[in-house]
This record gives structure tokens, sequence and C-alpha cells, in this order.
């Protein structure tokens, strides 16, 4: 059985053996967590990212994969980069999002790591409604066939905290 935990701070503190990266389908880097990501992991995570845009993802990840990649000087194994779905607010994309913590987990398995640190995927400048992106988040990772032991959510502030609560209640 899987264990939620719900850490108030900043991703790329965690000490893990995977982070996940909301990242933008490019893998180049970005803003907000992918920004944080790339800039305290260092310049090997590009390098890997470069050489997956190289080979397989030409046209960059899409929307709902994940796959890993080393973490630099992170305090962790792996980073494991997901593209979130921009939130729609006329289409419903939820089996997307659901489909970053899945194919996360997937990847984790893979990889054997046994400790997540998630972020609130597409809830930032994606616009995904956070109390709905937690609902999702929470309920996928509950009903996920997983190895992982810990999957820790990491909010970087009391509002994303409280509706992770709400949902892990």
């Amino acid at each position: 059985m899987t264990t939620l935990t719900l850490v108030q701070g900043d991703i790329t503190r965690q000490s893990v053996d995977a982070i996940v990266n909301a990242a933008n389908s490019s893998l180049l880097g970005g803003g907000g967590v992918d920004g944080a990501i790339h800039r305290r992991g260092g310049p090997d995570i590009l390098a890997e990212c470069r050489r997956l845009r190289a080979s397989r993802y030409g046209r960059g990840l899409p929307t709902g994969r994940a796959v890993a990649t080393t973490a630099g000087n992170l305090d962790a194994r792996w980073v494991i980069h997901t593209v979130g779905p921009v939130w729609s607010d006329t289409e419903d994309r939820s089996e997307l999002l659901a489909s970053c913590y899945r194919q996360s987990l997937r990847v984790a398995d893979e990889l054997g790591a046994r400790t997540v640190a998630f972020p609130a995927i597409s809830t930032g400048i994606y616009g995904w409604p956070l109390d709905d992106g937690a609902r999702i988040a929470v309920a996928t990772v509950r009903a996920a066939d997983t190895a992982v032991e810990e999957v820790r959510f990491v909010l970087f502030d009391e509002r994303a905290h409280a509706a992770f609560a709400r949902q892990a209640g």
C-alpha cells in the first residue's frame, strides 16, 4: 500500500528517489516547477532532455506521458518529466491529467523508485482549478497499481496544501 504524504515547500529540496517535473512538452525547461528543477538540478538534466528530443521525442513529450532523466544536483536519483494538460472549460481533459500521475508512477516502477515527490501538476500556469487538480491527483495515486511506497505531494503554498489535505482526508 502506498503512503500519501503532504508537504508544503520546495520540491527541489526533497530527498526522494524520484522528483516529478511538471514539464512543458519541449523538455527544455521553462517556468514554475520546471524552471526550478532545471536551475537547482543543473546542466545534466537539460543535457539528457536534449538527447531525448534528438532521439525519441523530436516533436516533444506528448501530454499525459512521462520520461525519466538524471536528477543532476538534486537530492534524488531521477527526475520524471510529465506534461500536464492546459485547463479547458470547453473540453474535459481530466483523463490526461490522471495519465500524468499514472505514467509517472509506471516510470518510477520501471526505475525501482520507492519514494516519489509530485507537484500539483497543471494547477499553476496551465490554469487547472486547484481543488479539481488535487481530487484527480489523490484519486489517481490511490487507485494506482504501483510498487512505490511513498508518494509525497509537495505543495508550494498553504492554499495548495489545504486543497490536497481536503482530498487526502
